[in-house]
């Protein structure tokens, strides 16, 4: 059995004026739902109204009330047809009822079989309007449902948005954290080992240096002795030529054995180069206790505490030591040094030893630079323009003092400087460079001195090492910013 939902509803709008036996007959044996209303409540039913598939009104002429309720139901939108059963056939009433919305009239004067037609003829228009309300509201419905679907869907895609979002966040979070992690590890693993060939570093400077002194110290005994009896074995070879001469005036007709030894020892020649063997001996004695004295000062050890240095001494050691390098070769002419040391440079507070460390690796750099360069010239070119390092040294401001190392070695890329710096970065084959020279040099200047190290570099022409330190540590630093100028690509002329 249909529920009332499924059932054709059928409202009859009745003043009771109008004998409805018939559709009461013929409505029973159908499965609908009779609504009965009287005109006068019918403004008020709206509800009933809305759920009518078929609207009768029963009256035997249309009234104001009957008016009102079409012209309600017409601006209501419902559009549910309306038929009047009416005993007048007045054409402007009927007129006008069509006019407010009434579908047809059927009129009592109509015989009954006729009459019956109609009424089931309107009942199907009643099922049929059933039906698509039904389909309509379930489509409502099911529109509803989806429209709700759709919106808890959203919800729900909304929900996963911000979780995903937010899973996102701490994802990226975790990598940055897992690359900063990364890098640190990185760093830490890089500061290790660069510590531990700074320890190894300066273990070998300091055997070097303990060797060195050691070398320079039993060295310079037989060298002192040596020096210390030449003057007086010149002037005892001085005594002995003057007494020769006096027999050569007195005695000018020696005994014809004596005149043969002289010709046979060639005593002419032994007196003339006699006097330049001794002079040669006094400058190699000299050159000799050069040497120890370099080697001395190149290998001192600072210990603790910084001392007042000389650094055009520790220059000029670290040059003597590199001497060997700079001498004409075979394949290459000598790599001349030019010196302008500024003869006001007052001593320097500093580890002595650090900083002659300092001048090492950059005047082997600069040497290593001009050898690779010197491969690209022919001889002709490398007479022309020869190798050379410059050297200068100034007083910056009366607080600081600044050493200039330049060289016409053909200059760095800016990719190659940018990394010249960092630790374990090289450009030369494996085995000859440790890229970590230039870390400690810059390690001693700027984290144990408070100073400085900037290097200019020109492709095509030269390349500039700063070094600027204090003059004592309680001075304080200012540190100067060194840019690109003509000057630093003219150095070669």
């Amino acid at each position: 059995m249909m529920s009332e939902s499924e059932l054709t509803t059928i409202l009859i709008i009745d003043n009771h004026s109008i004998d409805l036996r018939i559709l009461l007959d013929l409505f029973s044996q159908k499965q609908v739902n009779l609504f009965w209303i009287n005109p006068d409540k019918a403004a008020v039913s709206m509800e009933k109204l809305s759920l009518a598939d078929l609207i009768f009104i029963a009256v035997s002429v249309l009234g104001e009330n009957e008016y009102l309720l079409c012209q309600h139901l017409q601006s209501s939108g419902l559009n549910i047809p309306i038929v009047l059963i009416t005993t007048s056939q007045n054409q402007e009433t009927i007129k006008t009822g069509l006019s407010l919305g009434v579908i047809d009239y059927l009129f009592t004067c109509l015989e009954t079989e006729e009459f019956l037609l109609k009424l089931n003829n309107y009942w199907k228009l009643a099922e049929n309007r059933k039906e698509v309300r039904q389909s309509f509201n379930q489509l409502k419905q099911e529109l509803e449902t989806e429209r709700r679907e759709n919106l808890q869907l959203k919800n729900i895609n909304y929900q996963l948005e911000i979780k995903v979002e937010s899973q996102q966040e701490e994802l990226q979070k975790s990598i940055i954290e897992s690359e900063n992690n990364q890098i640190a590890l990185e760093q830490c693993f890089k500061k290790i080992k660069i510590i531990q060939t700074q320890l190894v570093n300066n273990e070998k400077m300091s055997i070097l240096g303990q060797m060195l002194a050691g070398i320079a110290h039993e060295i310079n005994n037989p060298v002192n002795f040596i020096y210390g009896n030449l003057a007086y074995v010149q002037e005892y070879t001085d005594n002995l030529l003057k007494i020769f001469e006096l027999y050569q005036q007195y005695y000018s007709n020696p005994h014809p054995v004596i005149q043969q030894e002289v010709e046979a020892v060639e005593l002419n020649f032994i007196l003339e180069d006699l006097p330049k063997m001794l002079e040669s001996m006094q400058v190699g004695a000299e050159r000799i206790r050069e040497i120890v004295l370099s080697l001395r000062n190149f290998a001192r050890q600072d210990g603790s505490q910084m001392r007042a240095t000389n650094l055009h001494e520790g220059i000029d050691s670290t040059l003597m030591i590199l001497q060997n390098r700079l001498k004409r070769k075979q394949d290459h002419p000598a790599i001349h040094v030019i010196k302008e040391y500024s003869s006001s440079l007052p001593l320097v507070e500093c580890y002595g030893g650090e900083m002659n460390q300092v001048f090492m690796n950059i005047l082997a750099n600069a040497i290593d630079a001009i050898e690779e360069n010197n491969q690209q010239k022919n001889i002709e070119e490398l007479q022309v323009n020869p190798g050379h390092i410059l050297i200068k040294t100034d007083i910056i401001n009366d607080h600081n003092v600044v050493i200039k190392i330049s060289d016409n070695a053909g200059g760095m890329t800016e990719e190659i400087l940018a990394h010249l710096f960092e630790p374990f970065f090289t450009t030369k084959p494996v085995g000859k460079g440790t890229g970590i020279g230039l870390s400690i040099s810059k390690n001693i200047v700027v984290e144990k001195h408070k100073g400085s190290l900037q290097c200019i570099s020109t492709p095509g022409k030269g390349t500039e090492f700063i070094i600027e330190i204090p003059i004592t540590q309680e001075m304080p630093t200012q540190k100067h910013e060194y840019k690109k100028q003509v000057s630093i690509l003219t150095q070669g002329n």
